[in-house]
């Protein structure tokens, strides 16, 4: 039997909830590009709970005990004295959220002796190395396509909310003012604007469609170029690479996975080629945006605005720069995490584990790892050089 170790995110500070502002889920049979959503074979829990924190437990405990497995679940992951750290050495599986990420180090791999697989609950396999996975034959797999539309609509929020100057709007009314010259001095409309996304993947193309309506001008840059039919339907302008996109955008989101060609892109001397009073969105992996590139840009008044929702490490420690600099719009790692997203990657991780332990082969799609070398979503997506 399997012992399974779970890291989660804490429970709300006035506990587990014991109700929800809607009464169930919107039904969804397929994502936009055909594939259908996780279809385990059973679910444990009811759609639209609060799946992702330590008490939700994926809905995975009385599956997973029902086989005679153990589950381990727990938000202590830093350190070696954490939960995790200690319950590591004989785990068999180890599954973890990107938005509190169990970071499966090479040291930590290797002393993981019963290690075969590592899911991740929900999309983004970075917090895993790669490299030192192939390298001990671990099992690398994600829940592709569970939460890439929820990511694309926190990324139009953030758009709108930097340019419509929202929060320092709002923040205005709850601190009982009627400021309107305060409010409006920074905002602008978003028609007419150059809008850039660097990666055109299930992301950013949702994206890019999203922002259609606006009538913008839209750009991307991908490493694979998008078929003709669709860069007509959306009046898109291909760029080779992001240096040669970003001087023509007022907008720029970061839909990119990080890996050795993305880390570090967004430094000083890219975004000194940006447009003077540019927005800059990073809802993918922090270590694409260098942190003190971007404090200076803001301080500066080269870049206008700033959000994103990904920070490095993960929880962001109280001191963390992007939480005091300027005009920004950052959120804790929630833009996957929303409820709906819950109920897609908890049954995916099911699924997964489904397959894993019946001897079945995991869908291609959900596969980053197998084998010793990169495999299905991961040969396309992801670089160990």
């Amino acid at each position: 039997m399997a012992k399974v170790l779970c890291v989660l995110y804490n429970d709300p500070v006035d506990g587990y909830p014991t109700g929800y502002a809607r009464d169930g889920l919107p039904h969804l049979d397929r994502y936009p590009d055909g594939q259908t959503l996780p279809s385990p074979q059973a679910v444990d829990f009811t759609p639209g709970a609060l799946l992702g924190s330590v008490s939700g437990e994926l809905g995975l405990r009385r599956f997973l005990e029902s086989r005679g497995h153990t589950l381990v679940v727990t938000s202590d992951k830093d350190g070696p004295g954490s939960v995790f750290e200690r319950e590591l050495a004989d785990a068999d599986v180890v599954i973890s959220q990107p938005f509190w990420p169990a970071y499966l180090t090479p040291e930590r791999i290797a002393k993981a002796r019963n290690l075969k697989l590592a899911v991740t609950a929900g999309i983004g396999s970075d917090h895993v190395d790669l490299a030192a996975a192939i390298e001990a034959g671990v099992t690398v797999a994600e829940v592709t396509y569970c939460n890439s539309i929820s990511v694309a609509e926190h990324v139009v929020m953030m758009i709108l909310g930097l340019v419509r100057n929202y929060l320092p709007s709002h923040q205005i009314v709850r601190d009982g003012g009627w400021h309107i010259a305060d409010a409006v001095a920074r905002s602008y409309d978003l028609e007419g604007m150059h809008v850039g996304t660097v990666a055109a993947g299930r992301i950013g193309l949702a994206v890019l469609r999203r922002l259609k309506p606006f009538d913008v001008h839209l750009h991307y840059t991908d490493r694979h170029r998008l078929p003709a039919e669709l860069e007509r339907e959306l009046g898109l302008t291909f760029h080779p690479d992001a240096a040669t996109m970003v001087p023509h955008c007022d907008v720029v989101t970061i839909n990119a996975p990080l890996h050795p060609e993305t880390e570090g892109l967004f430094g000083e001397q890219l975004i000194a080629t940006m447009r003077r009073g540019a927005y800059l969105i990073n809802t993918a992996r922090a270590r694409i945006a260098d942190e003190q590139a971007v404090v200076r840009a803001l301080e500066s008044g080269h870049l206008a605005g700033y959000a994103g929702d990904v920070w490095y490490p993960q929880p962001a420690p109280a001191d963390h720069p992007w939480r005091s600099m300027p005009h920004h719009g950052m959120t804790p790692h929630i833009s996957g995490s929303s409820l709906s997203a819950q109920t897609r990657y908890a049954a995916g991780t099911r699924e997964i584990l489904e397959n894993f332990f019946d001897g079945s082969p995991i869908r291609e799609e959900y596969l980053i790892v197998e084998g010793g070398k990169l495999a299905g979503t991961g040969a396309r997506s992801y670089s160990t050089r």
